[in-house]
Formats: structure tokens, sequence, C-alpha cells
């Protein structure tokens, strides 16, 4: 056994033992097949009011510029599939957004996984990534083996679906790296003809200013009005495209119980929600991602769904 994968195994068989679902390993450089996508996606304004999209543009397509001297990308998968989801008649947020937030679940993770390779392995340098930096995630997780790009543009595995998270270690040693894996969309559309909002263009294509998350979650101004009774309910996020994907009948349960919803929010009705108070919002969403939007943009969210 090389050192090499003797290296890539200690890595894989701590992922596992941290609670990833799975853990792939590429060579870290210039990702030439996205480099177009992304300046013709960036050109065609389908980031809407992100314009924290257009930065870095450079680096988004390369780690090693960076994490100085990087040699690896360690992409990593954590599942978020609840056990329990909301009732069926009410104001519905995306299942990523239940628990505790997953940055910071996450992170804590990485530093662990970094730290046991800097003790089993040596003097390792890099960096953890959360959905927080110029990263192509999906580009990484699918470049390292661990699933393919599916027609709603997230990345997606024969045996568990879509339901979890991306994040990477970028580091600065040689390791075993993994093939790529095939495309299993085949003719399928369920993801297309589902999307209320028309979000995804042609497949492989998300323009997100038509994105019910980028309305829920990131826009600032008033939404659209020529939007309206599209929402189908989603206040927060939205899980569409993937709740209709044949292959997340395949999803299971997590077992992170920081990832449970807080108590009260399964069982919250429809009038619960427009009558929701700053401090049960605080109370409910207290450690979530759901925070993100603040309680005004919430509120805005259930005042648009509700006129």
């Amino acid at each position: 056994m090389t050192n090499k994968s003797k290296y890539s195994q200690i890595i894989k068989d701590e992922a596992k033992r941290l609670g990833f679902l799975s853990c792939g390993i590429s060579q870290a450089g210039f990702l030439e097949e996205e480099a177009p996508r992304l300046e013709s996606w960036l050109k065609n304004k389908s980031h809407g009011d992100m314009q924290y999209m257009e930065n870095h543009f450079d680096k988004r397509l390369d780690p090693t510029k960076l994490v100085e001297g990087s040699k690896s990308v360690v992409s990593l998968l954590l599942n978020y599939y609840p056990s329990e989801t909301q009732h069926a008649d009410t104001y519905k947020i995306s299942k990523y957004a239940y628990g505790t937030d997953y940055h910071f679940v996450i992170k804590d993770k990485l530093k662990e996984l970094l730290q046991t390779i800097q003790e089993e392995i040596g003097e390792v340098g890099g960096r953890a990534f959360v959905d927080s930096a110029p990263v192509l995630d999906k580009a990484w997780a699918a470049k390292s083996g661990l699933g393919w790009i599916g027609k709603h543009s997230n990345l997606l595995t024969q045996q568990v679906g879509s339901f979890y998270f991306i994040a990477e270690l970028v580091i600065d040693l040689e390791l075993e790296y993994d093939a790529v894996t095939t495309n299993h969309c085949g003719t399928c559309t369920k993801c297309i003809d589902a999307c209320p909002t028309q979000a995804i263009t042609e497949p492989y294509v998300v323009d997100g200013s038509k994105c019910i998350s980028y309305f829920t979650i990131e826009l600032k101004e008033n939404i659209p009005t020529e939007f309206k009774g599209k929402f189908n309910d989603w206040m927060f996020g939205c899980d569409i495209c993937q709740d209709v994907c044949p292959w997340n009948r395949f999803s299971k349960a997590h077992s992170e119980p920081l990832f449970n919803p807080h108590p009260e929010l399964l069982d919250m009705t429809k009038k619960d929600w427009e009558e929701i108070t700053e401090d049960t919002f605080r109370k409910v969403f207290q450690k979530s991602a759901v925070k993100r939007t603040k309680f005004s943009g919430l509120t805005r969210n259930i005042d648009f769904l509700l006129e």
C-alpha cells in the first residue's frame, strides 16, 4: 500500500467515524468544464441579486488560488433527511433548515477531521469550507466520485438521493484520487416539470433568480407579484425538485441529533405561522439557518403566500 492510498484510507475512515455519509477525493486544480458554464450563468444574470456570486471568479474555479500549495480536495456528504416532516397543510420550510444551522455542525466535524489528519499523518495544512466561500461544492463532489449533477443542478447518488450537505477540506497533501461516477438521470424530467416557477430553464441549468429558495431567502426586496400563487406554501427554501426525484425514494433518516427540529416546529399550523411573534421565532429557530431570513423576512414570505 502506497502512502497516498494509506493516507486516503485514514481520511475516509475518520470521515465515517465523524458521521459523514461518504467521502471522495480529487486533485486540486482548475475546473475546466465549469468555467464556461459559470461565465454564461453569470452573464445571463441567473444569480439575480446575489452579487457575491460575481466575486472571486478565479478562486471559484481553482482552489489552489484559495489555499496556497493545495494538492487535494476532500469532499464530504452529511445526511440531513429527517425522520419526520411538517404536516401537509402548513407553510413549509426546507428540510435542511429543521435543526441547528449546518454551518456550525459541519465546521466542527471538519476541524476534528483536519486535526486527526495532522495527528495521524503529520504536518498537513489546509482549510475547511462549508458553503461559505467561493468553492463550487457540487462540482468537486462530482469530480470526487460522490455522485452526479442532476437536471435540477443538485448532486445525486443512486444509494441516497440528494438530501445531504456538501463540504470540503482543501489540503496540501497528495492523495489517491477517486474516479468520476456516471449520470443516471436518463430521460426523466420530473424535477423540471414540477418546478412551479419554471426555474429549471433547461436540463442542468437553474435560473437562480426564479427559484423559490432565492425569493424566500436571498432576495431582500419585495417578491415580484408575477410569482404570486406559485410558491406552493413554501415560506423558507423549497424542496420540490428534490421531493419529486425518483432517486430520493432511497433517502434514509439522518442520525445527527443536532439536525432534529425544535419540538414545536412540526406541529405549527398555518394559523400559528400567520400569528407568529418574534419571541416564538427566536425560540423555534434559535440555532437554525432560518435566522438568516430574519423575523421580518419570514413574515414577508408568509404575507406573500397569504395575499
